[in-house]
C-alpha cells in the first residue's frame, strides 16, 4: 500500500493544517485534519474569510482550504456542518488511534491534548498505508489536572457536562480568564501546553460558544 504522507501532495501543513488520524472504511480512507501548531492563528488571520467581517470565518475558511486539499489529492471533502445528518466526526477521531475519551469525558489527542479540533476530513479512494496508533496520554498523566481545573464543576462526577452553568460563569467577571484565554480544563492538559494554541485562538472559540 502508499504511505499516507506520500499520497497527501500537497502537505496540509503548507496551508497550515495538519493530520490528526486517519482510519479505513472498507475501501477508503478517511484523514481527518486539525490545526497544525504552531502557526495556525497566524495563518487564518490573515485571511480573506477572517478579515472580511462576515459570519462563521473560520467554517467558511476551512471549507476552502480543505476542498481545494481534497481535490489536489483526488478524494472528496466532509465537513462537520454538512447536514443533517452530520458526519460522525467524534466516531471517526475515536477510529483514528490518535484519539481518545479523556477523564473529562472530552476527546484528547496524542498530540494536540484537549485542545484538539477538526476542521474537516478528506475521503481517498483505496485503502493507504497508516502510521500505527498512538498512545493514550491520559494513561501516564499521573496528576491528571483537567479532573480539578473547573472552578464550577461544569463537568460533574458522572462527566455530564452543564451548558448552561458553563456559559453563565464565562459571562461574568469571574469567569473571564476562561473566556480571554479558553477553558481551564482544556489548558490543564499537559499536552495541550506543548501544543501551542494561542490565547487568541482560544479567545476566538469562547466568544461563540457564549
Amino acid at each position: 500500500m502508499v504511505a499516507l504522507h506520500q499520497a497527501l501532495t500537497p502537505a496540509p501543513e503548507q496551508v497550515a493544517l495538519a493530520i490528526f488520524g486517519a482510519f479505513h472504511e472498507r475501501e477508503e480512507t478517511l484523514v481527518l485534519l486539525g490545526p497544525h501548531e504552531p502557526g495556525f492563528w497566524a495563518h487564518f488571520t490573515a485571511s480573506a474569510e477572517y478579515q472580511d467581517g462576515q459570519r462563521d470565518p473560520l467554517d467558511r475558511w476551512s471549507r476552502r482550504i480543505i476542498t481545494r486539499l481534497a481535490e489536489d489529492w483526488g478524494g472528496a471533502p466532509v465537513f462537520p456542518s454538512d447536514g443533517p445528518p452530520y458526519a460522525p466526526f467524534l466516531d471517526w477521531a475515536l477510529e483514528t488511534g490518535q484519539a481518545w475519551q479523556s477523564p473529562v469525558g472530552m476527546l484528547v489527542h496524542a498530540r494536540a491534548g484537549l485542545m484538539v479540533s477538526y476542521r474537516g476530513a478528506v475521503r481517498l479512494q483505496g485503502r493507504l498505508d497508516l502510521p500505527p496508533p498512538g498512545t493514550n496520554p491520559c494513561r501516564n498523566c499521573a496528576d491528571k489536572p483537567c479532573l480539578t481545573a473547573c472552578p464550577v464543576a461544569a463537568l460533574n462526577a458522572q462527566m455530564e457536562y452543564d451548558v448552561q452553568r458553563c456559559k453563565t460563569h464565562i459571562a461574568h467577571p469571574e469567569g473571564s480568564t476562561c473566556l480571554t484565554q479558553g477553558c481551564l480544563v482544556r489548558r490543564a492538559c499537559p499536552v495541550s501546553q506543548a501544543y501551542a494554541r494561542l490565547p487568541e485562538q482560544s479567545a476566538f472559540h469562547m466568544r461563540s460558544f457564549l
